[in-house]
C-alpha cells in the first residue's frame, strides 16, 4: 500500500489554524519566494507549486502565507509513520511525503483490502489530512496507482492498470521522462511495447529495472523504520490531587515503570521532566539533572522533593508525566561480593544532584590529576557531574591546599629568610624542608617559568602560617605561590 501527501506541509500546519480561505506553503528557491505547497482552495484559484510567490500574489491577493519548516514536516511524516503501525507491523518512509506499507496478512483484519482503504482514509480524513493511496502486488505498482490513479489492483491486473499511466508512473527521473516523451513513448504500455533491447541500448538498465520493479519480475522491499523507544510514562488521576504526598507517590509509581523500562534496554538518564497538568489547563514543570546516568527509581525519588515541592498544584492536579532525556548507555555489571564493605561513589553523586539543583550542575567542579610536575598545571578543573574522579596523583609530592601567583619577598640567600614580610604581615622562620628543585617544561613557552629553576621549601612560621616558597638561583629572589591549611 502506498500513502502520498500531496498537502503534508499545508495540512500539518491548516490542521491547528483552520481557515477556508487560499493558503500556501512559501521556500526560499534560486533567489525568490516560491510556494512550496498550496491547499485546495489556493489551487481553485490557479496557484500550483514552484509559482513564484510574487505572482501568487497578482492572481490571488487574499492569499495567506507562512514559510516552510522541512524539519517540521518529517517529524510530523514520522508521526503518521507510527500512527499507520496499526494497519501493519511493516512501514517505511517513501520520501519526504509518502509512506509505504507491507500489507500482506493484515487486510483480513479489516474485512478486506477495500474496506482497509475506506478506514484508512476516513480516519486520516477527521485528522484534516490529503491522502491518495493504492495498493497492489508490487511497490512499484502501489505507488503508481497512488499518484495517477486510486483504489485497490486486482490480482494479475497489473498491466491492464499501469499502461494507461503516464511514463513518470515507473518512478523515473525528469530527464528520463522527458526524453521516452520526445521518442513517442508517453505511456507505460507505449514502453512495454517496445523490445526491451532497444530501452536497454538506449537508456540503460535503469529504465529496465523500473519496469521489472513495477510489474513484479525483479523483487523490491519496504525498509521499515525501526521504532524509537520513548522514556516517557503518564499517570492520570480520577479526582484532581494537590499536596505533596500525593505527587510524590505518583511520581513513585512513574519512577518504579521509567526506570525498569530504561534497565531493559541498559539506558541510564541524566535529566528528568516532571509535568503535571492541572485542572484549569495550566501545566507546571520539575526537572532534575543528574550527576550520573541511573536508572534507580530509589535514590532518584528523593532527589524530586525540593523540585516538586516548589509545584504550585492551583485548583488540584489530573496528570502526571515524567520524560527522560539525555539518555546513555548503562550496561549491567558484575557485583562483587565481599565480607569487607568498600566506599560507594552513590552518596557522592546524590550530593553532587543536590547540590547542582540549586546552584547548577557546572559549578560544582573537581581537581583531576594531569601530566605535568609543574604545579600549576598538575592538575585540571573539570565538572564533577561530567567525569570521573579517574588517574592517581602522584606519591610523595606535597602541594599546599591553596595556590597562587607567585608573589616577591625580600631576600636574596638561597636558605630561606630568618624574617620577612608578606601580604604587610612580618614573619618569621620557625621550620623550613626542602629544597624540592623543579624545572621548567621546555618544550612549552610559559612566560612565568621563563627565570629558569625554582628551588621550591615548605616553610612554617612562628605566627602559625604555613606556606610554600620557591627560590629561583639564576636570578636569586624568594617568592611564596601557595599557603597549606
Amino acid at each position: 500500500m502506498s500513502l502520498w501527501f500531496p498537502r503534508l506541509a499545508s495540512d500539518r500546519i491548516l490542521r491547528a489554524q483552520p481557515t477556508e480561505a487560499p493558503f500556501a506553503v512559501t521556500h526560499h528557491e534560486k533567489n525568490s519566494e516560491r510556494l512550496y505547497c498550496v491547499n485546495s482552495f489556493a489551487r481553485q484559484q490557479g496557484l500550483v507549486e514552484g509559482m513564484g510567490l510574487c505572482d501568487a500574489k497578482v492572481l490571488c491577493p487574499e492569499l495567506r502565507t507562512q514559510a516552510a519548516d522541512l524539519l517540521a514536516d518529517q517529524r510530523f511524516l514520522q508521526m503518521l509513520l507510527r500512527w499507520s503501525n496499526r494497519y501493519c507491523p511493516w512501514v517505511g518512509a517513501d520520501g519526504a511525503d509518502g509512506l509505504m506499507l507491507d500489507v500482506t496478512g493484515s487486510t483480513h483484519l479489516f474485512g478486506g483490502e477495500a474496506e482497509m482503504l475506506f478506514d484508512l482514509h476516513e480516519r486520516l480524513a477527521q485528522f484534516g489530512l490529503t491522502v491518495f493511496s493504492g495498493l497492489a502486488a508490487t511497490k512499484g505498482a502501489a505507488w503508481a496507482v497512488s499518484h495517477y490513479s486510486k483504489g485497490v489492483v486486482a490480482e494479475g491486473g497489473l498491466k491492464a492498470a499501469l499502461s494507461s499511466m503516464p511514463v513518470q508512473a515507473l518512478r523515473l527521473d525528469e530527464a528520463t521522462c522527458i526524453t521516452l516523451q520526445r521518442l513517442g513513448l508517453r505511456s507505460i504500455g507505449d514502453v512495454l511495447a517496445t523490445p526491451r533491447a532497444t530501452l536497454g541500448r538506449r537508456f540503460g538498465l535503469e529504465l529496465l529495472r523500473h519496469v521489472d520493479q513495477a510489474f513484479g519480475d525483479q523483487a523490491e522491499q519496504i525498509n521499515p523504520q525501526a521504532p524509537e523507544v520513548y522514556y516517557a510514562v503518564r499517570l492520570t488521576f480520577p479526582d484532581p490531587i494537590g499536596f505533596f504526598d500525593d505527587v510524590m507517590a505518583g511520581l513513585k509509581r512513574l519512577l518504579e515503570h521509567l526506570c525498569l523500562k530504561l534497565k531493559k534496554h541498559e539506558q541510564g538518564m541524566r535529566s528528568l521532566r516532571l509535568t503535571c497538568q492541572r485542572v484549569d489547563q495550566v501545566s507546571a514543570q520539575a526537572e532534575l539533572r543528574l550527576a550520573r546516568p541511573m536508572h534507580d527509581s530509589a535514590r532518584i525519588l528523593p532527589l524530586f522533593e525540593r523540585s516538586v515541592g516548589e509545584i504550585d498544584a492551583g485548583y488540584g492536579i489530573d496528570q502526571l508525566r515524567l520524560e527522560a532525556f539525555d539518555l546513555e548507555p548503562l550496561p549491567l555489571q558484575q557485583v562483587e561480593v565481599s565480607t569487607t564493605p568498600k566506599p560507594s561513589g552513590d552518596a557522592l553523586n546524590d550530593l553532587i544532584t543536590r547540590l547542582g539543583s540549586r546552584i547548577g550542575l557546572d559549578k560544582i567542579v573537581r581537581f583531576l590529576p594531569a601530566d605535568s610536575h609543574v604545579p600549576e598545571r598538575s592538575f585540571v578543573v573539570a565538572p564533577a557531574a561530567y567525569c570521573e574522579a579517574e588517574g592517581e596523583w602522584r606519591e610523595g609530592l606535597v602541594r599546599p591546599l591553596r595556590l597562587f601567583a607567585p608573589e616577591p619577598v625580600l631576600g636574596k640567600d638561597k636558605m630561606p629568610p630568618k624574617t620577612f614580610c608578606w601580604r604587610g604581615m612580618r614573619l618569621a622562620l620557625g621550620r623550613a624542608t626542602g629544597p624540592e628543585r623543579i624545572a621548567p617544561e621546555w618544550w612549552l613557552d610559559d612566560p612565568n617559568w621563563r627565570s629558569g629553576l625554582r628551588d621550591y621549601w615548605r616553610v612554617e612560621t612562628r605566627q602559625g602560617r604555613r606556606l610554600w616558597m620557591f627560590f629561583t638561583p639564576q636570578s636569586p629572589a624568594w617568592f611564596v605561590q601557595g599557603e597549606f591549611a
